[in-house]
């Protein structure tokens, strides 16, 4: 792979990390509440933490990357997304921040799928592991403090 593309898709990948960090920062101007807008900076740092991993990478190349398997609890398969409001409440962040690490890791996946056999395909799976690991935090926020709570 030619350095010109492999910047193209670190690019991409940054993109759409940038994109999750000004979701989350707009998200904290929406909330009411100290406790909702400091969980929406923890959310927008791990973005951020992304970026330094793709910057990292396009600096000094690749290094071991490590997959590992994360669990799935499905619980954002079967709820509906939702549409940022100021009136959320702290179910509704959680509902939001899971639909958009179920989406980051299946764009990953499927990015991974277009580079088989090569590094590229690694760090998107690692990065498709990142992002599934943040879904399952969230996932497991909703299973102990909504589902219980019903």
């Amino acid at each position: 792979m030619t350095k010109e593309k492999f910047n193209e898709v670190i690019n991409f990948a940054i993109s759409g990390e940038k994109e999750a960090i000004k979701f989350y920062q707009e998200l904290q101007e929406k909330v009411k509440f100290q406790a909702q807008i400091e969980m929406l900076k923890e959310f927008e740092d791990m973005e951020k933490g992304h970026v330094a991993i793709l910057e990292n990478i396009r600096n000094k190349g690749f290094e071991k990357i490590e997959i590992k398997e994360v669990t799935d609890l499905h619980i954002s398969d079967y709820i509906i997304d939702i549409v940022p409001t100021e009136d959320m409440n702290y179910q509704d962040i959680l509902i939001i921040a899971m639909k958009k690490e179920e989406k980051a890791n299946k764009l990953y996946i499927e990015m991974a799928n277009n580079f088989p056999g090569t590094e590229l395909e690694q760090l998107f799976r690692r990065l498709a592991v990142e992002e599934a690991e943040h879904k399952l935090k969230f996932e497991k926020l909703y299973d102990d403090e909504v589902l219980r709570e019903n």
